[in-house]
């Protein structure tokens, strides 16, 4: 038993010299998980939530006010482009337009009368020219038969007043040819009032008949056969007939934080989700860019509000798909990542690696070396402007591992990446974690490696 408690108390001995053995070789180390800089291809993208749209719908409303007396269409219906849609009571539009068309034809038939009167009157001009010839010749005969003293003053006088009689004649008759010519131009404008009438008599029926401007769907039918509708008067029941959309070309419309719209541009590639369609991934492009804030509580742009109020703001982006599916609906609720930048083969490192240090840090005599190299957390750089932006590189010296900090320049983001344009290259291992260690590291400190991968939250710490 003896022999037994000694060989116990040697084992205890030397399991305690080796426990302190590692935990003294383990004094001073701060464990880390590392990474490689690796190259890869990095897509930068900007979210935005909204819904489907079409991109060409319109509210077909009610321009005249009465009792719809048919309706032609329902939900849903495919219709083209000049179909009747739906007819509005238009029992004294339709007279007025046949009464003004009786009115038409017989200003016509007064037009006709009025040219026959003027050639009437032009051949009475043609006769008196005719007969004003013949009384000339008799009276240049008589003056030469009077001034011969052949002819006696009474048959002298005669002649005269013949040929006097057929020029009043000719006068008036030529008179009455411009009188006609004026009555035929009377008619015809009084033709042209009739025909101006008309056309608003007729616009006025057609506006109690409501035709398609487009081939479409029919997506909204808020009103049915009997109810009166009033025109003029918009988001009122009885002001929209119904909805027409052409679902051959959809859209998303969603909008953009304003921190990221800057990086929006027409002709981007999207991917675009649908919450009703879950699995599905519609390609497309923008097509349009808002100019206009959006605030986010109201969906108001900002010129239309007089609030002071700080805010956050979104801005308006659509998205053409360039397929898009029969089962897509107006209105479902999509999300769009929008591909901003794209570079292959890019030097690249993960986003939490990064953190803010002084490369240049004060002698410790001077400045704490806590503060030296304390976390910019708020991202004023007007607070640490001696901080830079960097990671740390595991680099082994003298057997040891150490994190040194590099400053690195970066370009375009990716979801959990993003680019390092200088101050590693490919290959370098590198610190990424934990946060909570980085937020601590010091330049220079040792480190032990431990990508060891964690555990996941607790219920009690996932509720917290």
């Amino acid at each position: 038993m003896k022999k037994i408690l000694i060989v116990v108390g040697i084992l205890l001995v030397v399991s305690a010299i080796v426990v302190f053995t590692i935990v003294r070789a383990q004094a001073g180390y701060t464990r880390v998980m590392t990474a490689r800089v690796v190259r890869e291809k990095l897509v930068s993208t900007v979210s935005g939530t909204g819904q489907i749209k079409p991109r060409t719908y319109v509210n077909v409303g009610a321009e005249a006010i009465g009792e719809i007396t048919h309706l032609y269409v329902k939900e849903g219906d495919l219709i083209h482009k000049g179909e009747v849609l739906a007819t509005i009571e238009n029992v004294q539009q339709a007279a007025n337009v046949s009464g003004q068309k009786a009115a038409i034809n017989a200003a016509k038939t007064d037009i006709v009368a009025q040219i026959a009167n003027v050639k009437t009157q032009q051949a009475t001009v043609e006769h008196a020219k005719a007969d004003l010839f013949q009384k000339a010749l008799d009276y240049k005969r008589a003056k030469a038969l009077y001034a011969a003293q052949v002819m006696s003053k009474q048959d002298f006088d005669a002649k005269k007043a013949a040929y006097d009689t057929d020029l009043a004649t000719l006068a008036q008759a030529q008179a009455a040819v411009a009188q006609a010519k004026a009555q035929v131009a009377s008619a015809r404008a009084h033709a042209n009032t009739q025909e101006a009438t008309l056309k608003g008599n007729v616009d006025a029926y057609d506006k109690t008949i409501a035709i398609a401007p487009f081939n479409g769907i029919v997506t909204n039918l808020p009103v049915r056969e009997g109810e009166t509708v009033v025109p003029g008067i918009q988001d009122t029941n009885g002001s929209v007939l119904m909805t027409l959309a052409d679902t051959s070309i959809m859209t998303a419309e969603v909008k953009v934080d304003e921190t990221d719209i800057v990086n929006v541009a027409l002709g981007q590639k999207a991917e675009v989700t649908v919450d009703a369609l879950p699995g599905e991934v519609f390609t497309g492009h923008v097509t349009e860019v808002g100019d206009q804030a959006l605030l986010r509580s109201t969906g108001l742009a900002t010129s239309q509000t007089t609030s002071g109020q700080e805010e956050a703001k979104d801005f308006k982006v659509i998205i053409t798909l360039d397929h898009p599916s029969n089962d897509l609906k107006p209105g479902l609720s999509t999300t769009a990542k929008i591909i901003t930048n794209t570079v292959d083969n890019a030097i690249v490192i993960p986003i939490q690696a990064l953190v803010l240090r002084n490369p240049h840090p004060a002698k410790p005599s001077a400045i704490p070396t806590t503060a030296s190299f304390s976390v910019n957390t708020s991202n004023d750089p007007t607070q640490n402007p001696d901080e830079v932006q960097g990671v740390f590189v595991a680099l082994k010296e003298g057997g040891k591992l150490h994190a040194h900090f590099v400053p690195v320049k970066t370009g375009i983001t990716g979801v959990t990446d993003i680019q390092a344009i200088s101050g590693v290259k490919p290959g370098d291992e590198i610190v990424v974690g934990t946060f909570h260690v980085l937020r601590d590291l010091k330049n220079g400190a040792l480190i032990k490696r431990d990508n060891t991968p964690l555990p996941p939250p607790s219920d009690n710490s996932s509720s917290s």
